[in-house]
């Protein structure tokens, strides 16, 4: 039978909005008192019109100026004693003035003499008077005890700036005893100045007392000056003075800290440097960041924010940062709705927005869910858990007529939207930040307003829009603010040669071809609008006249500046096409375009094809083609093709298919295409054709492509770290360890076993206990768990400690025989009775024995926490304890990790591929709401310094939040009574007390007494429940119809009493299960409009049992999850088929007992041992097939079957080990590909066996011959086979350190064995020799001598190019009337020089080539005998270039570029047609033909002269060179090198 719940809640009794909740905890906070402590007691009479004395005559004592008097100046006993102590240790560093000194043996002072003294002052002196101070910032010095009359107040007041004077002095009083004169001179005038100062003590004022102060000041620093002046009067000299300075200092280095504590604020110019000193003036940053104390930990940790919604990263992540978005409003709400709920989820818009979905009818209650947890979020600032504990009935759609519910979200939706909310927030910035941008410009664009802006619903979308908006309008950018990259730097100084930031769309689009772009007769917007419209909304102009003839007008009519009519109808496509392209419109629907239907193609780089073999794990997208994108996003494939790309393995393409990219284009055309049929239309269809082209390949295709690429990483990343997210929540949503005979929820004491290595003869068995509180009760080491005694120990200790479990854990797979031995001796017990084997177990022994993952363990017993914790302990014993936490509560162990979480391995082949800040943001809301699914106990997380990790993950609250509430508490003696005291004593503030005063527990003791209504003492038994602040009215109005009882029945008492009284009923399970709950929350909604049906059950479960473990009971571990922990081994490693080497540790009659490599055990049987029936030999290492792997954990059992047969092991394993390709495998490609690496293969097989015989030859392959030569001397030469067949060989020969020179030689008769040579061997048509010696000497030593030579010349330099260029610059800047070169290796080019010249101060340093011959140098086309021809030839060409008008130091070829005479493509000067063909085998410089190739073919002439190509011969030489010379190359006979 059901009771309906009575309805007369007054409406402000409950409170959903967080004004209601806070006035309503503040009108509470109010009936307490604030004096109010423990004690119990009546209380002060509270009149109701104020005080019952009140006069208004009398003047009112101001409470806070007695304070501020008393604490200013009265010094009390306490205070006295203190500052006494103070003295004591600060006298060894002061001296005290001689006047100002007493003898401790003085005699007092008789009354004749007070008598006197009373006369002449006007007042009666005391023995003891307490001194007066001044006020000050910085402690007073205090007294020292051991004197026997205390400073009277004005010696103090007088003395002040004296006693800071004589700290600066300290030294110089030293000074002046050692060496200034007589010291009793020295007491004499300080007896003078006292007396002096003492005289006018009595009867002046505090000005004239303060210039006399100075003038003192001034006189003892003019003294110390003068003495600091003349050193010789000490009698040491300047040099010994110096040095004593230097060493020792001038003892003023710490004046600074003698004077903080005592000088008065006014007079002590270091006060505000003390009072400024912060942190970073002390400690490292890394440090201040370490340990939360930098201004922005200030900030997060005093905003009423929860700390979460402070940070965009997780709140325990080392690289923290501060969101920097601004807040949403009310106004935004509606809009972020929208957006948001749009993305939570495909399957969300499938069931609520599709027409065909199941939950159609809800969208509009869906959408209006969202708003609501928005408003929370980002308005009220409340976390998702306390969404989801508190508020889950505003996310639930109840239907009362038929009784049913259908939740609109889940938890992982409800951190999805505040995800989503965060980028919305963002979004809401940045768009702000365009419109306001735009308002600026003070232009009025009606496409921008109408089309571009309303749609600017991405952050894309944007920043498309930015660079829109500063494309179109640049003319007007000016002023704004407002930069792009492609922006000119108009104030920026003109310099030589710098490059550009105009863009050439910029440059054209301010000429005339701006105009002829109007001639395709629409503009780009309307374009794009015709595009996104079903029809065409604009129509083209179409012209009369046809592209060309229509081009042919805009053609300048200077003929130096006309271009023909082809180049500015392409710059008109390009200016059409770039507006086009940018459009923010058009590329958002491209962007949605790609995202449906792009594909992704991996084709494997050389380096791939050769390294991902079968086996390996990147081989399942080898050769992936053609994968559409929406299928990759739930897997972490993607992931890996960019891990392999990264590594150069795979180049990845993302592209659309052939047939998507068709309809874009299609649908593009048609927006763009005029529909009339005359030639003039037809031919402008045609120019428009090539626009939509480029466009596509210039901009929409790249653009989108790459944003599929960051869409794509993005969503897996997330995909990857939810996973191990979820692994995590599998983990740790467990509850604590129950033995059989404990109640569900409560700790069991845990004793934790280790045998470390498992290494008998070194490792120690480490024990530890923990009891039920977690704390570490005792530890030891017993060497085995054979010897008697050592087994008497540890029966002793399980008998004295009785632990409900025990955990073994270990490094290797030994701890599995400790395992087993343990669950021996428990069986048999201390006493086994060898006569009575099957007696039955003594039960005081029968603990369970299991195993725990150990990997927080592992991390534990090394981090600097457990050193902190256990000091004494060694590390095994440290990563017992670890084990045993583990056991009593994974989910504080988990907390307590921090950052260090990401460690763990939650997914062994994917987790590292994601950024460990993505990791630390899913770990950390695993961990939240586990937390505060159980609730922290605040009382103990003050005191227990392990458990109180759990607090920063409280909803509200977190590291900085929770360390300072902790502080706070324990200010306040450690101990809370009731949540009230978070707001009464300023604990928390009100939106932070909000999120967490529900999961926040206070244990109430238990007590009988009857509580009255306005005790403010008496404890709330619902702050030991799960219950909100802001239901307590709901709880106790239930408690109250569930006692049948009438509010007049609890009128008088404590509001909470009549829930203590169904606690305490034995009825109540009963008695709240016979309410009508469903009727209930109607009448609720009915009355207040609040939905509460959720929130009445969870009502009803605290009620019956707070804090209830909602937990998942204890799993143990699986056989495989113990063997992977002990051994590494998985059911990959040991999948049945896998060939694996063992060690042979016993062989028996029929039984060979074997070991893997990871120490787990295997036995091959007498069947399968060999194909002859032989024995395995002990001690040896043999192949074996796994046959089976059997796993028995009760008996600690990890057994592997294999069969050493050469019959099972014929066909190997590689199809066990294959990876399986990707169902989109280009099998063609893969054929291909393998077909290539065999032919080499083959041709590598024939090479390498070839021999010929001479001394230099070695079967060498490139970088065996490198590291051969890098020993050897310079001109070393190794003749070795050529990977291009045996009628090629390759010489390879050291020019310098790390730099060899590899030439190609054929032989044009080979022998067809490879074995012998067969006839000429031609380096290239100018180049043949007759055997290897001939070609070693005439030729490679021949190079060496000439490389050698201009290495020894003085202007080459042994230096990099770009150091060459520096040290060029310096010799100009010494030298600025001449021009500066040199020569340097060239490493790019082995075998080759650079020569690099500097012709003045505004001129680019320039780089020509050198090239070496065995006959000549090159340069360019001119040939040089010696290095002195080479240097002329240099400054001839230099010069005639000069000559024929290259203008701003450019040279003739290339212009631009760095090697002057080049032209452009890096062809050689005066050969156009020529282009370098490298071969892809042997490295050959002169690519596989004559060593000249590359500039050029040495010339058959031996006279040394020069003549530019096609260009007369210069008109003067250089001053300076030897005359003879300068007629040589005048009047050589016949043409130059180069013709």
């Amino acid at each position: 039978m059901q009771r309906t719940l009575t309805t007369t809640l007054p409406c402000t009794t409950i409170m959903s909005s967080p004004g209601a909740i806070g006035a309503a905890v503040e009108e509470d906070v109010e009936m307490h008192d604030p004096d109010g402590g423990d004690e119990e007691g009546e209380g002060d009479a509270i009149h109701p019109h104020g005080p019952a004395d009140d006069s208004s005559e009398e003047e009112e004592d101001d409470p806070e100026e007695e304070r501020r008097i008393k604490a200013g100046f009265i010094v009390e006993e306490g205070e006295e004693e203190e500052e006494e102590e103070e003295e004591e240790e600060r006298r060894p560093r002061k001296k005290r003035r001689k006047h100002k000194r007493q003898s401790e043996d003085s005699e007092e002072l008789d009354e004749d003499d007070l008598d006197l003294i009373t006369e002449s002052t006007g007042r009666k002196p005391h023995q003891r008077l307490q001194r007066l101070r001044r006020y000050s910032n910085s402690p007073p010095a205090a007294s020292s005890s051991k004197r026997a009359v205390i400073d009277s107040s004005e010696d103090d007041l007088d003395n002040e700036a004296a006693n800071a004077e004589d700290i600066q002095n300290i030294w110089d009083d030293e000074d002046r005893r050692d060496g200034d004169g007589d010291p009793e001179d020295e007491d004499l005038d300080d007896f003078i100045d006292w007396e002096d100062e003492e005289e006018g003590a009595v009867g002046q004022d505090d000005v004239t007392r303060e210039e006399r102060r100075k003038q003192k000041q001034r006189r003892d620093e003019e003294r110390r000056k003068i003495r600091s002046l003349h050193p010789n009067a000490l009698g040491i000299d300047a040099n010994a003075w110096q040095e004593m300075h230097d060493v020792f200092g001038n003892g003023h280095d710490y004046d600074v800290h003698l004077l903080a504590d005592e000088a008065p604020p006014e007079e002590d110019e270091f006060m505000i440097q003390k009072d400024d000193m912060r942190l970073h003036h002390v400690f490292e940053p890394s440090v201040i960041k370490a340990k939360m104390l930098t201004d922005d930990d200030d900030i997060i940790r005093l905003a009423d924010v929860p700390e979460r919604m402070q940070l965009a990263t997780a709140s325990f992540s080392p690289n923290w940062t501060l969101i920097s978005t601004s807040d949403l409003t009310e106004a935004d709400l509606n809009g972020a709705a929208l957006w948001v709920t749009q993305r939570i989820s495909d399957k969300k818009n499938k069931s609520y927005f599709s027409p065909d979905g199941d939950l159609q009818h809800l969208k509009g209650h869906l959408v209006l869910a969202v708003t609501v947890v928005l408003r929370h979020m980002f308005l009220e600032h409340l976390e998702v858990p306390h969404i989801w504990t508190h508020k889950r009935d505003q996310v639930i759609y109840y239907d009362f007529q038929n009784r049913s519910k259908q939740e609109l979200l889940n938890l992982p939706e409800l951190w999805k939207i505040y995800s989503l909310g965060q980028k919305y927030r963002a979004l809401v910035d940045r768009r702000n930040a365009l419109q306001a941008v735009y308002t600026r410009l003070q232009i009025t664009d009606k496409y921008f307003e109408e089309e571009i802006l309303p749609q600017t619903d991405g952050v894309d979308v944007v920043a498309d829009a930015s660079e829109w908006l500063s494309m179109m309008h640049k003319d007007n950018k000016a002023d704004t603010g407002f930069h792009f990259h492609d922006d000119e730097e108009m104030d920026a100084p003109k310099k030589h040669k710098t490059p550009s930031r105009i863009s050439a769309y910029e440059v054209t689009k301010k000429t005339i071809v701006a105009r002829l772009a109007q001639g395709f007769g629409i503009k780009p917007q309307e374009v794009v609008t015709n595009f996104m419209a079903t029809s065409h909304v604009h129509f083209i102009d179409n012209l009369e006249l046809t592209p060309m003839p229509y081009a042919e007008q805009f053609v300048d009519s200077d003929p130096a500046k006309a271009l023909p009519a082809e180049e500015l109808l392409r710059q008109a496509r390009m200016i059409f096409a770039t507006e086009l392209g940018k459009d923010p419109i058009l590329r958002n629907y491209v962007r949605q375009h790609f995202k449906l239907d792009a594909v992704i193609t991996v084709l494997p780089t050389e380096k791939g094809k050769i390294k991902i073999d079968e086996n390996s794990f990147q081989y399942n997208f080898k050769y992936l083609m053609n994968k559409p994108v929406t299928e990759m996003l739930t897997s972490s494939q993607f992931l890996r093709i960019l891990d392999a790309e990264n590594h150069h393995l795979v180049t990845v393409s993302v592209l659309l298919p052939p047939d998507s990219q068709s309809v874009l284009e299609r649908k593009l055309s048609d927006a763009f295409t005029s529909d009339s049929f005359d030639e003039s239309a037809k031919a402008w269809n045609e120019e428009r054709s090539l626009i939509v082209q480029e466009v596509l390949v210039q901009h929409l295709l790249p653009m989108g492509s790459k944003w599929v690429r960051e869409y794509l990483r993005d969503e897996v990343e997330d995909f990857v770290a939810n996973s191990c997210a979820s692994t995590l929540r599998r983990r740790v949503d467990v509850a604590p360890y129950r033995a059989p005979e404990m109640a569900f929820g409560e700790t069991a004491s845990v004793m934790a076993m280790s045998w470390g290595q498992g290494d008998p003869q070194r490792d120690d068995i480490n024990i530890v206990y923990l009891d039920e509180d977690g704390r570490l009760r005792e530890h030891t080491k017993i060497d085995n768990l054979y010897d008697q005694a050592m087994r008497d120990e540890f029966f002793d200790l399980i008998k004295r400690r009785r632990p409900d479990v025990i955990v073994v854990g270990g490094f290797t797979i030994a701890t599995a025989k400790l395992s087993a031995r343990l669950k021996e001796l428990l069986l048999a017990g201390p006493n086994p009775d060898p006569n009575n084997p099957g007696a039955p177990p003594d039960p005081d022994y029968q603990i369970p024995v299991i195993y725990v993952r150990d990997e927080i363990a592992r991390i534990f017993q090394h981090s600097p926490r457990a050193a902190e914790e256990f000091t004494t302990i060694p590390e095994v014993a440290k990563y017992c304890i670890g084990m045993a936490r583990f056991v009593q509560n994974p989910l504080i162990e988990y907390a307590a990790l921090g950052a260090d979480i990401s460690a763990i391995s939650f997914d062994k082949d994917d987790q590292h591929l994601v950024p460990k800040e993505k990791l630390l943001i899913a770990f950390e809301r695993v961990l939240v709401d586990i937390t505060n699914k159980v609730g922290v106990d605040i009382n103990r997380a003050t005191t227990d310094n392990h458990y109180k990790h759990l607090l920063p993950f409280v909803c509200g609250l977190g590291l900085r939040k929770a360390e300072a509430l902790i502080q706070k508490i324990q200010s306040l003696g450690g101990n809370l009574a009731d949540r009230n005291q978070f707001l009464k004593n300023d604990l928390l503030t009100h939106d932070v007390f909000l999120n967490a005063a529900g999961f926040l527990r206070i244990y109430q003791e238990s007590t009988s007494r009857q509580s009255r209504r306005d005790d403010e003492n008496v404890q709330d038994p619902l702050d030991s429940t799960r219950i909100h602040p802001a239901d307590y009215e709901l709880a106790r109005k239930m408690a109250t119809d569930a006692l049948e009882m009438d509010e007049e029945d609890v009128q008088d008492g404590h509001p909470s009493q009549v829930v203590t009284e169904l606690m305490k009923d034995p009825m109540k399970e009963k008695r709240l299960a016979e309410l009508n709950l469903d009727d209930f929350a109607i009448s609720l909604y009915e009355v207040n409009h609040e939905q509460k049906r959720h929130t009445l059950n969870v009502l009803r479960a605290e009620l019956l049992n707070p804090f209830s473990e909602q937990r998942n009971i204890w799993t143990p571990l699986s056989a495989w999850d113990v063997l992977t922990m002990l051994s590494t081994e998985s059911e990959d490693t040991l999948k049945v088929g896998l060939i694996v080497s063992v060690t042979v540790n016993r062989a028996k009659e029929g039984v060979a007992n074997v070991r893997l490599g990871t120490g787990v055990e295997g036995v091959v049987t007498q069947a399968f041992m060999s194909d002859d029936g032989s024995q395995l030999k002990v001690a040896s290492t043999v192949n074996g097939v796994i046959l089976d792997v059997k796993l028995d954990l009760e008996a600690d059992q990890f057994l592997v079957e294999l069969s050493t047969r050469r019959a099972d092991m014929l066909e190997g394993d590689s199809n066990f080990r294959r990876i399986r390709p990707d169902p989109h495998w280009d099998a063609t490609q893969n054929e291909k590909d393998l077909d290539i690496l065999a032919r080499k293969k083959r041709a590598e097989k024939a090479g390498g066996r070839r021999i010929i015989k001479h001394p230099n030859f070695h079967n060498f392959n490139t970088a065996q011959a490198e590291a051969y030569l890098e020993k050897q001397q310079r001109g070393d030469v190794v003749i070795r086979p050529s990977s291009k067949g045996n009628n090629h060989l390759a010489v390879t020969w050291k020019v310098d350190h790390k730099l060899y020179q590899h030439i190609d030689v054929t032989d044009s008769n080979p022998d067809p064995s490879g074995q012998a040579l067969g006839g000429q061997l031609v380096v290239d048509a100018q180049h043949i020799y007759s055997d290897l010696d001939e070609l070693i000497v005439n030729h490679v030593q021949a190079m060496v001598r000439r490389v050698e030579e201009l290495m020894n010349h003085e202007r080459f330099k042994a230096k990099s190019e770009d150091e060459l260029h520096q040290f060029l610059k310096q010799q100009l800047a010494a030298n600025p009337a001449k021009s500066m070169y040199g020569f340097t290796l060239n490493r790019k080019r082995p075998g080759h020089f650079t020569l690099c010249f500097l012709a003045n101060k505004q001129a680019a340093v320039q780089s020509w080539p050198v090239r070496v011959t065995p006959e000549a140098y090159f340069l360019f086309d001119a040939a040089a005998a010696g290095v002195p021809e080479l240097c002329d030839a240099f400054k001839v060409r230099h010069l005639h270039q000069q000559s024929i008008g290259n203008q701003g130091g450019r040279t003739p070829f290339g212009a631009g570029m760095r090697t002057p005479a080049r032209p452009t493509g890096g062809m050689t000067p005066g050969r156009p047609g020529y282009a370098s063909v490298r071969q892809a085998a042997t490295p050959n410089p002169y690519g596989g033909a004559t060593p000249a190739s590359r500039f050029g073919n040495a010339p058959p002439q031996t006279a040394y002269g020069y003549q530019t190509p096609s260009h007369p011969a210069p008109g003067h030489l250089p001053a300076g060179m030897n005359p003879q010379r300068a007629a040589m190359i005048q009047d050589a006979n016949g043409p130059g090198w180069g013709r």
